[in-house]
């Protein structure tokens, strides 16, 4: 293992955030929020336009960013021997297994030294590769670039592509001749990034985002027409509901799902009909879910109906595709939560996860037949793309754990026959005999056993001496999967352990354990991180005082609860993107994803006993006079789900009330929004500054 000290430094004063007095009050409760100025009244134009940011706030965000740099100062060698190590873990001209389709293959791969993927095909049989969108070229000038969708047509001659040049989400749609390989007149701004086509290529449809930034507009788009008389097939009139498109396997349906994170609902177009009307299956009824695929004269659908809570799948004729139809297909089944269906002609593909592992259940629609691929691994990551066709036998499946890289497999749905199509290559060597996976589970003060899944490597004793980086993030049910990640390595290697808490927010253990984790139960949440880190310690994994905690967005928003809750369990805290001031988020309708987000954390200002659940934990709210540990706040100037003064006044009321410890220290990308870089290098300077702090926690800052 290797044991490097970094240089320290003496800190200077950091800087000072003004205070300017406000308050407003809020179910008879007076709110104090000194730092509210910080906001931009103009911050809806400085997401699309950063220069328009008021100066005097631009000016804090900067002093911000060199005191950071001031921080850090005699680690840049470091940090960049972090980065030449981690990027010596990545196979610099990547590709991705080329998927079928037609008389083609596509396929995205990098070039040696490239940040952005290059999107080809080649004959369906292999033969001679066609660049169609060269990412790095696009992105020539941009401080910033994402590429959004890159859908080729069903005739293969066109290319829709989305690009984003802000960092704000705002996504324009071009149209690539694949023939000539330029670009058409067609320019479609302000979309979510992705479109789907009609089938005879004529033209397509996509989700157009409001000027509060939310996607609730569908339209079709005709090729060479112009996008300003493009026709509104679809709004949604509901500011809690957001839009998105999908397609059936089977290529009959563009779907139209509306849904908030407990409800939802779908609206079917025939795909072949550059005139089709929205039809719909089932209306929204609170707290129902449902997703649709399609197979000949049925409809395919995975719901939490009739109490389902880890739902089932059930059929309906498309011609009478409404609840009264539902048929159940399979059953549900307490604990075994089922994530996601795809029809193919002869085989429903389903995977599904039980005590937070999952596994993939294959059924022959003939006959019922079912077989399931699943590892002996005690943590690991598994799911399963279909690819583009319809009419196959064979999906692809990717496997992969903390200690092995991630390998794709071709799987015969008729043989039983896997072909290992690739395995992930570590350029700069990787033994997985190395390394250790385990999984430890908690208890929580309520008694529920929080799995965390665990890297260390093989030589490490333990016996507390060791500190540890613990991942969580809990929130809108998504679950953390235990997959390699070879940037890890480069702290692993230092003798840190890796942990992840699968906390409840998640679905690690079910919908249960989502439900246990939101609005009024949101509190257990940080209770399963903080009982995770006692765990480790209590195991010898590493000791109280020398684990820093990690999250991103709505895992930063924990970052900021357990840093009030329990400050000296942790060396320091990793907060990316953090929503840190829950309630004034929750309190305004005019940001993008407030209103959405009403069903996840409740509505304050309309329900007074969710204003007191928020106003309890938000960690803006909550912060005291207590030491806290060191803290990293990183975030973007141009985010539209985690905006950028929430970070910083979260930063200035730390430090203007905290008595010990620190430094609290946040670093503002000025040229990015949620994602951080937008390149693959660049982002792991982000990565590498991340990794110095936690080295430089377990050292400690000098004062």
């Amino acid at each position: 293992m290797k044991r490097e000290r970094l240089p320290s430094r003496p800190l200077p004063p950091a800087p000072g955030i003004p205070a300017k007095p406000y308050s407003f009050e809020v179910h008879g409760v007076r709110i104090q929020d000194d730092y509210a100025w910080l906001k931009a009244e103009n911050w809806k134009e400085v997401l699309k336009n950063p220069a328009a940011l008021d100066s005097s706030i631009r000016q804090c965000l900067e002093q911000e960013n060199a005191y950071t740099a001031a921080a850090f100062a005699g680690t840049e060698d470091f940090q960049a021997r972090l980065v030449a190590e981690m990027r010596a873990r990545i196979k610099e001209d990547d590709s991705s297994v080329p998927e079928p389709d037609g008389p083609f293959a596509y396929f995205t791969r990098y070039r040696e030294g490239g940040q952005h993927p290059l999107v080809c095909r080649q004959p369906r049989d292999g033969g001679v590769e066609t660049i169609m969108l060269d990412g790095d070229r696009e992105s020539g000038g941009h401080a910033f670039f994402d590429l959004g969708g890159a859908d080729h047509s069903p005739n293969h001659r066109l290319l829709a592509w989305g690009s984003d040049v802000k960092g704000s989400e705002y996504f324009t749609i071009r149209i690539r001749d694949l023939e000539t390989g330029k670009d058409l007149s067609d320019a479609v701004p302000h979309t979510s990034g992705g479109v789907v086509w009609l089938n005879d290529s004529s033209g397509f449809y996509y989700v157009e985002l409001d000027e509060n930034h939310r996607p609730v507009r569908v339209r079709r788009h005709l090729i060479g027409t112009d996008p300003a008389g493009d026709e509104a097939i679809y709004e949604e009139e509901d500011p809690g509901f957001f839009v998105k498109l999908g397609v059936t396997q089977s290529d009959a349906f563009v779907l139209i799902e509306a849904s908030d994170h407990e409800t939802s609902e779908v609206w079917l177009l025939d795909r072949s009909d550059a005139a089709a009307k929205p039809r719909l299956v089932e209306a929204r009824t609170p707290q129902l879910q449902y997703d649709v695929e399609h197979h000949g004269d049925s409809l395919i659908i995975l719901t939490n109906a009739d109490g389902a809570e880890d739902f089932k799948i059930v059929t309906a004729p498309v011609t009478a595709p409404g609840r009264a139809s539902w048929k159940d297909l399979v059953p549900y089944r307490p604990g075994i939560m089922i994530l996601s269906v795809v029809a193919l002609a002869r085989y429903l593909v389903r995977l599904e996860r039980e005590n937070a592992s999952p596994r993939i259940v294959l059924r022959e629609i003939a006959t019922g037949r079912e077989e399931t691929i699943a590892f002996d691994e005690e943590a690991y990551s598994l799911g399963f793309t279909p690819g583009y066709e319809f009419d196959t036998d064979v999906i692809r499946y990717h496997y992969s754990s903390l200690t092995t890289p991630n390998e794709v497999t071709d799987y015969n749905l008729r043989t039983g026959e896997r072909t290992l199509r690739k395995r992930q290559e570590v350029p700069s060597g990787h033994n997985p005999a190395d390394y250790v996976t385990r999984r430890l589970f908690a208890t929580a003060p309520d008694g529920e056993q929080v799995p965390i899944s665990i890297l260390h490597r093989r030589e490490i004793a333990l016996d507390g001496s060791a500190p540890c980086l613990l991942y969580g993030y809990g929130s809108y049910g998504m679950s953390m999967p235990a997959s390699f990640r070879t940037s890890i390595l480069s702290l692993v290697d230092r003798g840190f352990v890796y942990a992840i808490a699968h906390i409840r927010g998640g679905t690690e253990k079910g919908w249960r354990w989502y439900l246990d984790g939101k609005r009024e139960k949101k509190p257990n949440t940080f209770k399963d991180f903080i009982a995770s880190g006692e765990a480790l310690a209590q195991a010898g994994y590493t000791s109280r005082g020398r684990i820093v905690a990690h999250g991103g967005s709505a895992g930063g928003m924990l970052m900021g609860a357990v840093a009030n809750m329990a400050p000296d369990l942790f060396a320091g805290i990793i907060a990316e993107v953090p929503f840190v001031d829950v309630l004034n988020t929750m309190l305004d309708a005019e940001l993008p994803l407030t209103p959405p987000e009403w069903p996840e954390w409740g509505n304050p200002a309309a329900d007074e006993a969710a204003f007191r659940t928020i106003l309890s934990y938000s960690p803006y709210d909550n912060v005291t006079p207590q030491a806290y540990p060191a803290i990293l706040s990183l975030a973007g100037l141009t985010d539209p789900r985690v905006t950028y003064w929430e970070p910083a006044k979260w930063v200035a009321r730390l430090r203007a009330t905290m008595t010990g410890g620190g430094p609290i220290l946040l670093k503002l990308n000025m040229d990015a929004g949620h994602g951080g870089a937008s390149g693959r290098f660049d982002r792991l300077e982000e990565v590498a500054l991340a990794y110095a702090f936690a080295i430089k926690c377990i050292e400690g800052f000098q004062a």
